[in-house]
């Protein structure tokens, strides 16, 4: 066989799909591989570069075949798909990995280590509970409705709430056994959030960047962790507004013929990431519209006065994922007057 200089793989749960090329850019490897096969294959494999595409336990197995000795690439799926030639199989999507890692301004996902998976996983417990807590509180609501009683907006109204049913003697028993099946539930997923929360704050607490980014008017500790756990590595973003565009936050671009048409944000990226951020911006407007704010500046004052509150929203957000960056390339801490006199000042 020739020396292979480039492979792309792509995995599933138990086949892995493998597409290789010699210097001269040759085919010489087409296999489809069990799993134990597919790590005695690299076990033996000189040291060559590989291609996977970034999905699950993707990270695990660049982790593994870096420790083979290989170069291991990890290359977002949207960017993968436009090399896919024809047809939808796992030999066309290894062929297509093994082209797309080929390309000089293709850009790769970092590897991240088990630690950095961890706290993912505990980001996406606290997603999963908060989830489970809105929908449970939304059906309480729901079937409270059908006898005649609610609670004004806001989870804390729940449990009165549910107080009151207890307490509501023309409900039949059986409704008041089940809204207290419905109550407890509600406690104990409230006793697993808090519980999801303090381990959070506990690393936002431990990471020294994670503090510097809580310093943000608008950002927090919640939004400092997620900035720090989600951005896969702000050096490879050349700018700020790079990072705003990766999280979704800038116009879409639809432009021809010398006419810049912009439509509403792309929202591509992480959903969490870029949603923690309109709403930690759009509770920063709450108290600059107020007039009990101290950091609405100029800019965003202007601002105000010329678009709905939600579009300003989006735009804070943006300019509040510009500074992180910038605090984050440069471990500077956030400074309120860094920005030039004509655009913002101290209100």
């Amino acid at each position: 066989m020739d020396q292979i200089i480039r492979i792309g793989m792509d995995t599933s749960k138990h086949f892995f799909q493998l597409h290789g090329v010699n210097a001269t850019e040759q085919p010489v490897l087409r296999k489809k591989l069990r799993r134990i096969e597919m790590i005695n294959f690299f076990e033996k494999l000189p040291s060559t570069t590989i291609a996977i595409e970034a999905c699950g336990s993707s990270h695990h197995w660049a982790r593994l075949l870096s420790s083979f000795g290989h170069e291991v690439k990890l290359i977002a799926p949207q960017l993968a798909k436009p090399y896919v030639k024809r047809g939808k199989n796992d030999a066309a999507d290894a062929e297509a990995l093994c082209e797309a890692m080929s390309r000089p301004t293709m850009r790769f996902v970092p590897v991240k280590s088990r630690e950095q998976q961890a706290a993912l996983m505990l980001v996406g417990m606290r997603e999963r509970l908060v989830r489970n807590k809105t929908r449970l509180a939304n059906a309480i609501r729901s079937y409270a409705a059908e006898f005649g009683l609610t609670a004004a907006k806001g989870t804390c109204r729940i449990e009165p709430l549910l107080e009151r049913i207890s307490a509501d003697e023309s409900i039949p028993l059986l409704g008041r056994e089940l809204f207290a099946f419905h109550a407890r539930e509600y406690e104990q997923l409230e006793k697993e959030l808090r519980a999801v929360d303090a381990k959070l704050i506990e690393w936002h607490r431990a990471n020294e960047c994670s503090r510097r980014l809580a310093q943000i008017p608008g950002v927090g500790p919640i939004g400092a962790s997620l900035l720090i756990m989600k951005t896969p590595a702000p050096e490879l973003f050349k700018s700020g507004r790079q990072f705003a565009a990766w999280m979704g936050l800038t116009p879409k671009d639809h432009s021809t013929a010398g006419k810049a048409r912009q439509g509403i944000i792309t929202r591509a990226g992480d959903e969490t990431l870029r949603s923690t951020l309109v709403v930690g911006a759009t509770a920063l407007l709450r108290y600059v519209r107020s007039g009990s704010g101290k950091h609405g500046s100029q800019w965003l004052i202007e601002m105000l006065k010329r678009k709905p509150p939600k579009l300003v929203a989006v735009a804070l957000a943006n300019k509040i994922a510009r500074v992180a960056w910038k605090m984050m390339v440069t471990g500077e801490n956030y400074r309120k007057n860094a920005v030039p006199p004509n655009l913002a000042r101290a209100a």
